[in-house]
């Protein structure tokens, strides 16, 4: 099995995965100065390890599952299946967000393959009304009068 028998090694290996995603980096404070008003120059952060993005195949490899049809019957039946599907929301929620660039097209793309559509899927009114009414009159109280001449008073 790829993932930890415990339920907190594998949230906390779930979270090593975002972790170590987001890259890391250090400051550093450069000795040249400012020559206009002799003041030292700004930190830099300088990234020893760029941020990169979220993906489903990082996150399965970095939980140690040998393909993708091995996660999925985890996320499925597994003992932490429930941190499984929070961690795909995860990278969901980042393809999502990727919507509101100015080039949306691999998120959408992405989002497709996840089981997203852009088709509506709702039913039209007139499919949901019932194509004949059968309307049973139900008799009650006395016969009613074909004429005037049956009427009693």
């Amino acid at each position: 099995m790829p993932l930890p028998l415990t339920t907190a090694g594998c949230v906390a290996l779930i979270e090593s995965y975002f972790d170590h995603i987001q890259g890391s980096f250090h400051y550093e404070n450069p000795i040249a100065t400012d020559s206009k008003k002799n003041t030292p120059s700004k930190t830099e952060k300088i990234w020893d390890r760029e941020p990169e993005p979220a993906l489903f195949t990082g996150l399965m490899l970095h939980l140690g599952f040998n393909s993708q049809q091995e996660f999925e019957e985890y996320e499925r039946k597994g003992k932490h299946r429930k941190h499984i599907i929070k961690a795909r929301l995860r990278i969901e929620k980042e393809y999502e967000r990727k919507l509101h660039m100015q080039a949306p097209t691999g998120a959408i793309f992405a989002l497709k393959k996840m089981g997203w559509t852009d088709k509506s899927e709702t039913t039209p009114y007139t499919e949901i009304l019932p194509k004949s009414i059968v309307v049973e009159v139900v008799q009650s109280g006395p016969n009613v009068a074909a004429n005037e001449k049956e009427v009693e008073l």
